[in-house]
């Protein structure tokens, strides 16, 4: 009979405001989905799956069926219902609970700290296309490196092309803009750099265990043989998934990246500003 490895991880995966429900409880701030979905009338995010009340439950089941790993998020709002300034005690409190009934069931927490739900002040104010928000982002990811120490297994961002996209190209995200191509290329940009601040800020503290971020890559493929059809997909390569892959392995967009990026920018009327500073180590 065929089994997997003794150190195999048999994971599953959460993100906060999709299962917590609790919108409103515990101190949390607000953010920008509330309002979003409330106008649309598409869906509550409460209760969600009551994963801030029945956790214990949850975490129990996972040992059941033998899901040992368990990625999930920390609500940035839970922390700093402002995104900056005040903490919320009773927001930390919770996390630690949820880490420690982890440990309990000998499930490996796999924490990332942002999944698509900024702080709605921070957001408001243009969320990470100001970079104020980077700033933030880093203050906070520090708080949790020296507040959650049981955590050794960290993420920074949960794809960040689909917060771009969605939120800039398609509007399917708050704030709904569409088709804004400067705004996409700006926001995956400032992004990626908050990533690298965090990265080497959790390097440099000498945090114990890893950390990485959480990409979606999806692979794209010429309608036809032609040959406009293949520079079509290889140009939506290039922004969706070379972009970012330069930024995460090379620390720098390759020529052919940025002679891509420009040509979409050409065709598109639009432009982007990347800051030197952003590149130096």
């Amino acid at each position: 009979m065929y089994k997997l490895p003794e150190d195999f991880i048999f994971g599953g995966a959460t993100a906060a405001y999709q299962v917590e429900g609790a919108t409103q409880e515990g101190g949390k701030g607000p953010v920008a989905w509330d309002d979003f979905l409330s106008e649309q009338g598409r869906f509550s995010p409460d209760p969600a799956s009551d994963f801030y009340h029945q956790y214990p439950k949850d975490i129990e089941l996972c040992e059941k069926f033998g899901v040992n790993g368990l990625r999930l998020s920390i609500a940035w709002s839970r922390i700093f219902p402002k995104g900056t300034g005040e903490v919320n005690q009773e927001g930390v409190d919770y996390y630690h609970r949820v880490f420690a009934e982890c440990k309990k069931r000998q499930i490996t927490a796999f924490v990332t700290l942002h999944h698509f739900d900024t702080p709605k002040v921070l957001f408001d104010n243009g969320d990470f296309l100001n970079r104020d928000t980077i700033e933030a982002f880093v203050d906070y990811a520090k708080f949790c490196f020296e507040e959650f120490t049981e955590v050794l297994h960290w993420s920074t961002f949960n794809e960040i092309y689909p917060v771009a996209t969605n939120q800039y190209l398609l509007g399917i995200f708050p704030p709904g803009i569409k088709y804004d191509l400067s705004k996409v290329i700006q926001c995956l940009h400032n992004m990626m750099y908050a990533h690298a601040r965090v990265v080497n800020l959790f390097k440099d503290g000498g945090y114990q265990g890893e950390i990485g971020v959480v990409h979606s890559l999806e692979t794209k493929y010429p309608a036809s043989d032609s040959e406009e059809d293949k520079h079509a997909a290889f140009l939506d390569d290039a922004l969706s998934i070379r972009f970012l892959l330069d930024a995460t392995y090379l620390g720098y967009y390759s020529k052919e990246t940025l002679d891509a990026l420009e040509e979409i920018c050409q065709a598109n009327q639009t432009t982007y500003e990347f800051l030197d500073s952003d590149f130096e180590e």
